[in-house]
């Protein structure tokens, strides 16, 4: 047992079974971290779920269809009106020839005004 071949090869198997658990940690440590990343997709999932939920629920109200139909459709009520803003493009190429110096002022100057 004192033999150095002896001694030496118990030396490498004692190497071999370190490097072997080092390898088993290593791979411990991603599998917490997969796992960590799983659980939060499983609750991010959970709160998806109960949202859902919620909305099929509120489907089933007469007051929650109206609400989806008029949010998702634009679908209005009888004799409701629509609001319909337009914004002037014209007004938007003015304020572009009214900046400051002296070309623009020149410009202006001799413009038609409606």
């Amino acid at each position: 047992m004192q033999s150095r071949p002896v001694l030496v090869f118990l030396g490498g198997l004692l190497l071999f079974f370190t490097w072997g658990v080092i390898g088993f940690m290593g791979k411990m440590q991603t599998t917490r971290e997969n796992r960590k990343m799983a659980e939060n997709k499983v609750a991010e999932l959970r709160k998806e779920k109960e949202n859902l939920s919620l909305d099929i629920e509120n489907l089933k109200t007469e007051d929650g269809k109206e609400r989806i139909f008029r949010e998702n459709f634009g679908l209005a009520k009888e004799g409701e009106g629509l609001i319909v803003v337009v914004e002037d493009k014209n007004a938007e190429e003015n304020k572009g020839d009214e900046s400051g110096g002296f070309l623009p002022f020149f410009k202006n100057l001799f413009k038609p005004r409606p």
